[in-house]
């Protein structure tokens, strides 16, 4: 992601210097920048000329008081919360008053890292979606106490970046994840119940996007997800029905492509999902374990559990004031996770099929997984009144 940021950054003609804790980290992450500009150019996106300019704009050091009169930091390293204040609290002590010190982060919370310092008002979330140089999307976070003036110079940021950035508040997950996580576990119930990942992705290829939710799970990396869900079970926030299947496979060590299998296997210098005996065993011998009687389940039923329990989170984030317009939650999802853009995004595509009937149907979800699936306050008025929502 580190490496993805700085190249999105050169690319705008901006000077970077990137900040590791040791020289094999940094030689590493230089390495790889060089080998992403030797790919564009031998894909011609770029000239040699090009490349090497952009190059030239990068530099690294383990040194942090070179980065003091940095404008902007963005912080990129692990999802860890005491390991995030640790850097934030430095990087307050050693950069100047004006400096803006961003978060990368995808979930954790913006306010709690802004207090680790004594400039709340100059921290500021700038979610980049991995590959950080190809991806449009930045979903940029205000924290409780970032100022108007922070706001605006990261959303120009944005544009200076020729991408498109959703600014919205501080909640687990943010948009984009939080939506996602109820999306995902819709599709790992559906397992339980007697689907299996190839039939389920298949379902959602066929709505729209362009790979299924077992399959960008193991692009992105399986331990990603499992770290967050360990961290929301920590603290005690996992609601009613939970599927265990991925810890299983975490534990097993299949964390998806970057260790060849994941929820499917993958053949050496081969990303093409291949099925696995392994994995459906497992998933039938939980759906044994938790007392289910594994049925035929159709594409329809697997589109709409995911897409309307995608909806209804993403109602209750338009509920709580999260985003300033509905609008801004079709902006990310289509140019972040790949909805389906000729469907509008998920919300209006709500309106296009009636609130009424996500309502009724999330209401009978709701008698089997509990409060996970209750309609949203805001979709349930909206409902009633015969309204949709105001994009």
């Amino acid at each position: 992601m580190g490496t993805g940021i700085a190249i999105s950054l050169a690319g705008a003609g901006i000077h970077v210097n990137i900040l590791e804790n040791n020289k094999t980290a940094l030689t590493r992450g230089l390495e790889q920048i060089q080998a992403s500009y030797s790919s564009s150019v031998s894909k011609s996106r770029l000239s040699s000329e090009q490349a090497n300019q952009q190059l030239n704009s990068i530099r690294g050091t383990c040194i942090a008081s070179e980065l003091s009169d940095s404008d902007l930091i963005i912080e990129a390293v692990f999802e860890s919360m005491e390991v995030k204040k640790d850097i934030f609290r430095h990087l307050d002590k050693i950069c100047k008053d004006e400096t803006i010190l961003a978060t990368n982060t995808s979930s954790l919370n913006i306010n709690e890292i802004a207090e680790a310092t004594s400039r709340p008002d100059r921290v500021v979330g700038t979610h980049f979606f991995n590959p950080a140089h190809i991806m449009p999307l930045m979903e940029n976070v205000r924290g409780a106490q970032t100022s108007l003036e922070t706001i605006a110079t990261v959303m120009e940021f944005s544009k200076q970046l020729g991408k498109i950035g959703v600014l919205v508040k501080v909640c687990d997950g943010f948009v984009g994840n939080r939506m996602l996580y109820e999306y995902r576990r819709q599709a790992e119930f559906l397992l339980e119940e007697g689907a299996l990942p190839h039939q389920v992705d298949k379902a959602l290829f066929n709505f729209g996007f362009p790979m299924g939710p077992f399959a960008m799970a193991d692009l992105t990396g399986l331990d990603i997800g499992w770290a967050v869900r360990k961290r929301k079970t920590s603290r005690s926030l996992e609601r009613n029905r939970y599927s265990p299947i991925l810890d299983k496979l975490c534990k097993m060590g299949r964390f998806g492509q970057k260790t060849g299998a994941g929820w499917y296997q993958y053949e050496v210098g081969n990303r093409d999902p291949v099925n696995d005996p392994i994995v459906h065993s497992l998933i039938e011998t939980v759906s044994k374990e938790l007392g289910f009687t594994r049925r035929k389940i159709n594409d329809d039923e697997i589109t709409e559990r995911c897409i309307y329990a995608l909806i209804n989170e993403g109602s209750k984030i338009v509920g709580e004031g999260v985003v300033q317009r509905a609008s801004d939650i079709d902006v990310i999802w289509i140019h972040g996770y790949g909805f389906p853009s000729y469907r509008g995004g998920p919300m209006y595509y709500a309106n296009t099929i009636g609130l009424n009937n996500i309502v009724a149907f999330m209401q009978q979800l709701q008698e089997v997984h509990g409060v996970c699936t209750k309609p949203s306050p805001l979709l349930e008025k909206l409902a009633s009144e015969s309204k949709n929502f105001d994009l």
